[in-house]
């Protein structure tokens, strides 16, 4: 959904090439296709129903890694996965509230996977995307693209080339300029986090000009190795600032709107993204958990923590994102992105290799 204060993503899973059936009594909280009760995690005041696959993928769509999700206005869900079929593929779905297929486009993401937020300019609404095979590309609620950049000619990207839509070049995902997601800045601005490629942070003005950068490979202050997720935190009581997952320094970062290192926080295993509703943050970990924390960042709850499951989960090289047999209802493999939607439930996507979304229904 759009980047403010109310909610931010929404997801999605299914085997290749399956439809699967009866997701809207899933998302209305009836009991899952065993027909035992949906397990609650949470403490009270933050409980959820759990809810996994809960939607209805097309039989044209080849269901793979599942990466990022938004929701319009209107509430409806918008997905991005990475496609790796051998011919080029819509890489976005879109669904509606009760998990039905609506429509579908961006072949020309294909193989990129990444992030996907929405942001609304004058009377219309506009999906924001990153592309692991090295650009980030505006376009409309059914994919129109408005514009699309490769690397921007600043330090570190002196040498980039054009973006070409079949060679990148050498930018592109574990090159330079590897784009993650993009946060909203309250100028109209944005923030694009190179998390696969140089580890900095990039700002563009508002008709997406570069108006600098900060960040760069390392573990000190200002410094991040994966930033992945990113969000402008204005929640009430706190310094409006900019939020950064860290991952692979397993942070959040916070900076200032010019890119001025602020402050950590560390109790984090392998944070993936963020979403703000009201005065909570919600910060999917692919560590086989969800945090939330309130206005104050402090842990409400590390949602399906569990130390023995976690050993499972990272084992052998994580094989378990390729055995769905091995998966539990209530536990988490690899949350990507989670985000709440307009009533506060809350959309968990997995980087598991068949894709997989969990709805968790908020229920007390």
């Amino acid at each position: 959904m759009s980047q403010s204060n109310t909610t931010r993503r929404g997801f999605l899973t299914a085997t290749g090439g399956m439809v699967l059936a009866g997701s809207a009594p899933a998302i209305l909280g009836a009991a899952d296709k065993s027909g035992s009760k949906p397990p609650v995690i949470g403490p009270e005041g933050h409980q959820y129903e759990t809810h996994h696959d809960c939607m209805q993928i097309p039989r044209h769509i080849r269901w793979h890694e599942t990466h990022g999700v938004a929701v319009d206005a209107e509430g409806l869900i918008y997905v991005k996965h990475r496609t790796m079929t051998a011919d080029p593929q819509d890489a976005v779905v879109v669904f509606d509230r009760q998990g039905k297929f609506v429509r579908s486009f961006g072949s020309e993401f294909h193989g990129g996977g990444h992030g996907i937020d929405i942001r609304r300019d004058g009377a219309e609404e506009f999906l924001y995307l990153c592309d692991n095979k090295g650009y980030i590309a505006k376009s409309t609620l059914k994919g129109e693209i408005v514009w699309k950049h490769a690397a921007p000619k600043i330090a570190p990207y002196e040498n980039a080339t054009p973006f070409e839509l079949k060679t990148p070049g050498e930018y592109g995902k574990g090159h330079l300029f590897s784009p993650t997601n993009i946060a909203f800045a309250p100028d109209g601005g944005f923030w694009v986090g190179d998390g696969y490629g140089s580890h900095y942070i990039i700002k563009y003005d508002k008709d997406a000009n570069v108006l600098g950068h900060f960040g760069g490979v390392g573990d000190g202050p200002g410094q991040l190795r994966t930033p992945h997720g990113l969000w402008w935190d204005d929640r009430m009581g706190r310094e409006p600032a900019l939020v950064v997952a860290d991952r692979a320094n397993a942070r959040l970062q916070y900076f200032s709107a010019e890119g001025k290192h602020l402050s950590f926080f560390d109790d984090m295993l392998f944070p993936a993204a963020i979403d703000l509703r009201n005065d909570v943050m919600l910060v999917p970990d692919l560590h086989a958990r969800i945090t939330l924390l309130d206005a104050t960042n402090t842990v409400i709850a590390h949602l399906g923590h569990d130390p023995a499951w976690l050993q499972q989960v990272l084992a052998d090289n994580f094989a378990m994102r390729k055995q769905p047999e091995l998966w539990q209802a209530g536990k988490f493999i690899h949350p990507h992105d989670a985000c709440f939607d307009h009533d506060g439930n809350i959309y968990v996507a997995e980087w598991v290799a068949i894709g997989r979304v969990s709805f968790l229904k908020h229920v007390g």
